[in-house]
């Protein structure tokens, strides 16, 4: 791949293999998003490092709409305050991983906002012919609920976030997680 001159690639293959295909495009030179779910806490480490030892920046994007890493960032600054939250994802019929990655990154970081003593947050993962991706996070607590919602009615809800993601990425050094850097959202 060496010969071809890549600056910039777009990983978006197959779940579970995006740490893998990360590695191969910074060794091959270029500067990596990675749109591929399933790319564990270790794999994100170890990328980080040879992206750095490298020179190289690169992003791994579990939903590259502004929406859903909005609903990420507010689930997370909400979940200390409830005793309750759990997290009810809707896809097409065709989607492969359940949960989404979006589900398991929103209950990643809902997790370390509320710290693990408080446990895991339970995903519903729902794949049905009509739908689109919708994702609802439902905090609970004694006398009261509050819900979150992010819908996607058409894959255009992505491009911007792509674009961005990929303009990023050539002028970052190191391997981080969320759209939210590529569209420089304060935490």
């Amino acid at each position: 791949m060496r010969e071809l001159q890549i600056d910039v690639a777009l990983e978006a293959t197959r779940a579970g293999l995006g740490g893998e295909h990360g590695l191969v495009l910074l060794e091959a030179g270029a500067h990596v998003v990675i749109a591929t779910s399933g790319v564990e806490e270790q794999d994100e480490i170890l990328l980080d490092r040879r992206a750095r030892e490298l020179g190289r920046g690169g992003l791994i994007v579990p939903n590259f709409s502004l929406g859903a890493a909005l609903l990420m960032r507010e689930a997370a600054r909400l979940a200390p305050h409830f005793a309750q939250v759990e997290i009810i994802e809707r896809h097409h019929a065709r989607k492969l991983d359940a949960p989404s990655a979006t589900a398991r990154e929103t209950a990643r970081r809902i997790v370390a906002a509320r710290g693990a003593q408080r446990g895991s947050v339970p995903i519903h993962s729902v794949r049905l012919d009509g739908l689109q991706a919708r994702q609802e996070v439902q905090f609970g607590s004694p006398g009261e609920t509050l819900t979150l919602v992010h819908d996607v009615s058409s894959p255009e809800a992505y491009g911007p976030g792509i674009l961005s993601a990929l303009r990023c990425v050539a002028g970052r050094l190191g391997v981080a997680r969320g759209i939210e850097h590529a569209f420089d959202l304060p935490p």
